[in-house]
């Protein structure tokens, strides 16, 4: 278990450090009011999280615990999009297209709103 959550820990910390790299990167790239840089991340994670898990189904080679570093540990430093995504890609492939609705949406409008709140409760 402790071992498992350094391999966590390591890549969050390799994850963190590239996603605030990257946005640094591509915002000076791309000076504008969309937040290019986030979405990059967001997309790029999602690529990232793909791969691994697409290998990690074909290939012994990547095996649970590099598994935890990547996809759990850097993807999740990265960004949290990108599990947020597979997790529905998974749903939607064991045909659980209420879940998935059910967990896209409610994540979508619930995290606006917590967000909404949050800043809110600071103005006060």
């Amino acid at each position: 278990m402790r071992y498992n959550i350094l391999l966590i820990a390591i890549g969050g910390l390799l994850g963190s450090v590239a996603r605030y790299l990257t946005v640094v990167y591509i915002t000076k790239i791309f000076p504008h009011p969309f937040p290019f840089g986030t979405f990059a991340v967001n997309i790029i994670g999602c690529l990232i999280i793909g791969i691994v898990y697409g290998l990690s189904l074909r290939f012994l080679w990547l095996t649970p615990e590099w598994r935890l570093l990547l996809a759990t540990g850097f993807c999740g430093g990265f960004t949290t999009f990108s599990a947020f995504a597979l997790e529905n890609i998974q749903l939607l492939e064991q045909s659980n297209y209420g879940t998935f609705a059910m967990y896209s949406i409610s994540s979508f409008v619930l995290g606006l709103a917590a967000v909404f709140i949050g800043l809110s409760l600071t103005r006060i």
